[in-house]
């Protein structure tokens, strides 16, 4: 992705502002067939400094006049601030994404990335005012997956589940913490198997998105 980008800076260290993104929405919107719109699928849609420029309010704003389904995904607690935004919406589903139940972890693949206490309470926030919810544990590092079935039961209304697939590029960093039994086949089958098994325990629907 970087290679579009003539960003001569590494990966996570840039970020180019598209200022006038709801305004050019806004436009396309009149011409548009109706069809799912989904915002996080390559950019979390609420980086930092979506608290200064509200590119992604805007954005929901101008979905929303026109009543366009809506698919969210983000690592952000700063998702909360849009509730009242969700609400206008006949068809909405909003996201975390929780990759492990593990803080320690966390820190060492996104460590820049908000605690997993924080996108907890924001998902308990946004289900509990009454919007779709769901968690998309992808990629799935290492984690207890008891713990992690319990933390997220009340708060979401499905589940995804997808595996690491390039690991071949952090081999290097699960060896230099110890961590390489979380790359191995057995442990991606056996871990999804059992968080999909409590998940549908608890009646929550749960897709593994590899075999």
């Amino acid at each position: 992705m970087k290679r579009f980008t003539g960003h001569p800076e590494p990966w996570g260290e840039f970020v180019d502002v598209k200022i006038n993104a709801p305004q050019v929405l806004t436009r396309q919107l009149t011409r548009m067939s109706k069809g799912s719109v989904l915002l996080g699928t390559v950019t979390d849609p609420y980086q930092p400094l979506e608290k200064r420029y509200g590119i992604t309010r805007g954005c929901l704003m101008a979905l929303s006049a026109h009543q366009f389904p809506v698919h969210l995904l983000t690592r952000s607690p700063l998702v909360i601030r849009d509730i009242d935004l969700f609400k206008e919406f006949q068809d909405i589903e909003v996201g975390l994404s929780i990759t492990t139940d593990d803080e320690r972890i966390k820190k060492i693949f996104e460590p820049a990335s908000p605690s997993i206490a924080s996108r907890l309470e924001a998902l308990k926030k946004i289900h509990d005012a009454g919007i779709e919810t769901y968690v998309f544990i992808g990629p799935m590092l290492g984690l207890d997956p008891q713990r992690l079935i319990d933390a997220i039961s009340d708060s979401a209304d499905s589940v995804l589940i997808d595996r690491l697939n390039y690991s071949h590029k952090t081999v290097s960093i699960y060896r230099r913490f110890g961590l390489k039994r979380f790359l191995e086949d057995e442990y991606f089958r056996s871990t999804a198997m059992a968080l999909k098994t409590g998940f549908e325990k608890r009646g929550i629907p749960t897709s593994v998105l590899f075999e």
